[in-house]
């Protein structure tokens, strides 16, 4: 099912936006005590602001504004409330994001529209791999979202590689729904049981938290490593807590759909400037439908490069490719600038199964750069080599035991496992 605004014209998509658009930022103006003092610090009348060229404006949302005002942007009273999530907290103090009954019902159609963009059929049997609890908000959509197309569900939830080879085994999964490094955990598995996965039921993997493609779209190291051992068709998605919608993949794989009707989408350079397409710049957001804590032009972190061209699927929307990185989470070494997902594809390139890339602050100031594998003396080396071939830098290699790494990827409370930890 492809929405009908999917379909229009661009000039068609951009007149829809722009009456939700405006419908949003006096909503905004009603009831967020955030968006009215943002307004009348910078005296922004918001009946002036009526195209997407206007947003310019208005100055930008940030993660530490929800971070120290998160209640500020609450729209409604606490007993129109119908759940309280909240973001991983991986960038400082987890954000709570309060969701009416309207907003799950969004997030539901959200999720809907996305999986059914990666082919998702009332057909399938999704074995869901990821946790339902912990005000994890994913859980939520993808668990609404499936029930909605009207497939079946497995809730296996994250880990375990036993449980998740039986569940295919047993109750014949066609669609999985993981993170993609668990997937070559799962691979393994199976080899070690000799057990061939390309046997399965399982034809499709929804991959999320990860990417599984280069900037081009062609698959990166992960990627390969999966389908090299497992003839399944991959669909990325990527979504934050705070947007609230996901952009997912279709069976062209030439990046994450934008869903015109949920949210308008910039993607900004430095000085808060919209980009061309093609460049790269950070995603940055304006809820549309949103009544519980709606956000206008919110920077996400994420660094990505959108594409305005229609798809061969059929949809005219733009689309966006792999985060290349979060902007908080740039690493500065010796005057190279890198991005974690750019070390963790020499990790799997050079064939490390699991790690942690820890970055602090040196003694001088400037960053420095850990990398604690699973492997040997003769792995270390070629992490040494694959660093100084791509980025001509060294950084400290650290062997240490699986179950010591296990341990610092599932810090206490985590809902997911943390690869990249931020000491600065």
């Amino acid at each position: 099912m492809i929405p009908e605004i999917e379909t229009l014209s661009k000039t068609e998509i951009k007149e829809i936006q722009e009456k939700g658009l405006r419908e949003a930022l006096a909503y905004a103006l009603r009831h967020s005590s955030f968006y009215q003092k943002l307004f009348r610090k910078h005296n922004l009348d918001h009946t002036k602001i009526k195209t997407i060229e206007d947003l310019t404006a208005i100055p930008p949302t940030t993660k530490d504004d929800m971070q120290n005002y998160n209640w500020d942007f609450l729209c409604v009273p606490r007993n129109k409330v119908a759940e309280y999530t909240t973001t991983s907290g991986t960038l400082g103090k987890p954000v709570v994001i309060a969701l009416t009954q309207q907003d799950i019902d969004r997030l539901t159609f959200n999720e809907f529209i996305s999986l059914t963009c990666a082919d998702g059929t009332l057909n399938d049997l999704y074995q869901l791999m990821l946790t339902l609890d912990r005000q994890f908000m994913a859980g939520i959509a993808y668990y609404e979202g499936i029930k909605k197309i009207g497939a079946g569900l497995v809730r296996t939830g994250p880990g375990l590689p036993a449980l998740q080879l039986d569940s295919i085994l047993n109750l014949k999964s066609t669609t999985l729904i993981a993170v993609p490094s668990f997937l070559i955990k799962l691979i393994e598995f199976a080899q070690q049981k000799e057990i061939d996965l390309n046997h399965t039921s399982v034809k499709k993997i929804v991959c999320i938290g990860e990417n599984i493609r280069e900037e081009d779209f062609s698959l990166n190291t992960l990627g390969k490593k999966i389908t090299g051992h497992w003839n399944v068709n991959l669909y990325s998605t990527y979504a934050s807590t705070e947007m609230q919608t996901a952009f997912t993949e279709c069976n062209r794989g030439v990046g994450g759909h934008h869903h015109p009707g949920l949210i308008i989408t910039e993607v900004l350079d430095d000085e808060n400037k919209p980009v061309s397409p093609g460049t790269a710049g950070e995603l940055t957001i304006t809820h549309l439908g949103v009544e519980g804590m709606p956000l206008i032009r919110y920077k996400t972190g994420d660094i990505v490069r959108w594409h305005d061209t229609s798809c061969t699927c059929g949809r005219n929307t733009d689309r966006i490719s792999p985060v290349i990185g979060r902007r908080q989470n740039m690493i500065k070494l010796k005057g190279t600038t890198i991005y974690p997902p750019g070390i963790f594809e020499i990790l799997h390139q050079v064939g490390v199964a699991d790690y942690v890339v820890e970055v602090s602050t040196g003694p001088l100031g400037t960053d420095e750069l850990k990398l604690m594998i699973v492997g040997n003396e003769s792995l270390k080396a070629k992490v040494g080599a694959g660093f100084q071939s791509k980025f001509r830098i060294l950084p400290e290699v650290v062997i240490v035991p699986a179950d010591q790494i296990e341990k610092l990827q599932m810090g206490e409370g985590l809902r997911k496992p943390k690869k990249f930890i931020d000491l600065r």
